[in-house]
């Protein structure tokens, strides 16, 4: 008996050695969602939970730590990453009591409530902060702030169950081939710092890759080389071949980890995805392709060729719903990342993994009434400029540009679009189809084949009022549709 027992120890043994991989850790990948709520026509957290939880969802990543999704989320067992965003980061570097005030307020509110609190186990200090763009503004304040951080967390005791980690943009490294890569040399201090402190603590490196920007950004990119279906551009490195931007681009990192003396340090995918919509190239069939091979891709465990077998520990999805709202300075594509539009509907058939089968719409989602506000057909649009402007100003009329899915529509269809992009941002209130006689509401859908003229979703706020129908009188309840819109 003893000698059977150290047969199947030996044998537990290896087979943990072989898990391991000599990475320190067990790499199980997952794939996650970063959930956004820069729109004009959020749905309810709820609606959304119920959505993730829908669709097997077990991990999500948020960019602040707002409190209606956190509460939201408290029981569900989702895991969550909150964010401290970058314009907080001199404040809570400067000072220990804005730290535990953060983590008093954003962590340890929603934890501490037995089986029934957030399951936050990250937070991510600064988005991006070492972006080039931003010419190393926040760049002097990640390391005191995560020291004030983690101070705070020892004081909540919950240092030993949530991380921090920096999501950090790819061109914090760089090389013309994989094995080269290096950090920038002026992240070199701060990198080793970084690292040295996640390391010590068990978190991982967090990167976002994104192979369309490469194309969006480089006439010359090979459009093949940025998904999974196999190219005729591999890059050659070495004994190593690269049949994709994402591999070269995660290599890339390991050499610069690497070069640091951490070759080994678990990785996670902050953000990686493919928009739909709003520039060439951004459509959805394309996001389609990508986002399902690089699933089927992440999930096989195949790794890279400098972590043979050894994926990414999680990957989050970018997004899980567009954003309207979001600022298009980077291109209008970037309102149009989520794999569900606003309304939390499936853009397109995509198997997570998660054992779910192909995307699940959101449930019981409550919208506006079916109406539209257009170009009135009998009136002079000469000096419909500025109304087009301050329409497109409002809302989000990026669909409307070169490469977009309305780009086709012409000019009056696109004023049409525009005034009715307002007009739903502006929940269907009445005057805002006015636009000095110019606009007319219609019960006809004007959509034009790819082309989608939306309906905004109700506010919950007014639907919950009228669920108070017992303290209200029925007369007041059927005012209170009318001005809501609610009632025909």
């Amino acid at each position: 008996m003893v000698m059977m027992g150290n047969i199947v120890m030996t044998a537990v043994v290896l087979l943990m050695l072989l898990l391991l991989g000599g990475s320190g850790v067990v790499v199980e990948s997952a794939i996650g969602v970063n959930w956004g709520t820069v729109s004009n026509h959020r749905l309810s957290p709820s609606t959304v939970v119920d959505l993730l939880k829908d669709n097997k969802i077990q991990k999500v990543k948020l960019f602040d730590a707002d409190p209606d999704c956190l509460r939201a989320l408290m029981g569900t067992g989702i895991e969550v990453m909150v964010g401290v965003s970058n314009d907080l980061l001199a404040t809570i570097s400067s000072s220990s009591n804005a730290a535990d005030l953060w983590v008093s307020q954003n962590v340890s509110r929603y934890l501490n409530k037995g089986r029934g609190g957030a399951n936050i186990k990250y937070i991510a200090v600064g988005n991006e902060p070492f972006l080039s763009s931003y010419s190393g503004q926040f760049q002097s304040y990640v390391m005191p702030a995560i020291t004030n951080l983690q101070q705070s967390l020892a004081k909540a005791s919950l240092a030993g169950n949530v991380k921090l980690v920096v999501p950090c943009n790819a061109d914090a490294y760089e090389s013309s081939l994989p094995s080269q890569g290096a950090f920038r040399p002026e992240l070199t201090q701060i990198m080793t710092d970084l690292v040295t402190f996640l390391n010590s603590n068990g978190s991982p490196f967090i990167v976002n890759i994104y192979p369309f920007l490469s194309l969006y950004g480089n006439s010359d990119f090979p459009q093949d080389y940025a998904f999974f279906e196999g190219t005729t551009h591999s890059v050659t490195d070495g004994p190593n071949l690269y049949y994709n931007a994402f591999d070269g681009n995660y290599d890339t990192l390991v050499a610069a980890l690497n070069k640091l003396g951490f070759g080994q340090m678990p990785i996670v995918i902050g953000e990686v995805g493919w928009p739909t919509d709003g520039a060439i190239g951004a459509n959805v069939n394309a996001a389609r392709v990508f986002n399902q091979g690089l699933i089927n891709h992440v999930l096989s465990n195949k790794g890279t060729p400098l972590r043979p077998g050894q994926p990414p520990m999680d990957v989050y999805l970018f997004g899980l719903l567009d954003e309207g709202a979001k600022s298009v300075l980077p291109g209008s594509f970037e309102r149009h990342w989520g794999i569900f539009s606003f309304d939390g509907q499936a853009k397109y058939a995509l198997n997570l993994g998660t054992g779910n089968g192909l995307l699940r719409n959101a449930r019981d989602v409550r919208y506006l009434p079916s109406r539209w506000c257009v170009a009135d057909p009998s009136k002079d649009l000469s000096g419909v400029a500025d109304h087009f402007k301050l329409a497109c100003t409002v809302a989000d009329c990026t669909t409307l540009n070169y490469g977009g899915s309305c780009n086709g529509i012409g000019e009056r269809g696109n004023i049409s679009y525009a005034f009715n992009s307002y007009y739903q941002v502006q929940k269907q209130d009445f005057q805002s189809c006015e636009f000095d006689g110019l606009g007319i509401v219609t019960f006809l859908n004007p959509s034009m084949g790819q082309c989608k003229f939306l309906v905004g979703v109700a506010e919950e706020v007014a639907i919950k009022h009228v669920s108070l129908g017992s303290s209200l009188h029925s007369g007041s309840v059927v005012c209170l549709l009318i001005l809501w819109g609610l009632v025909i």
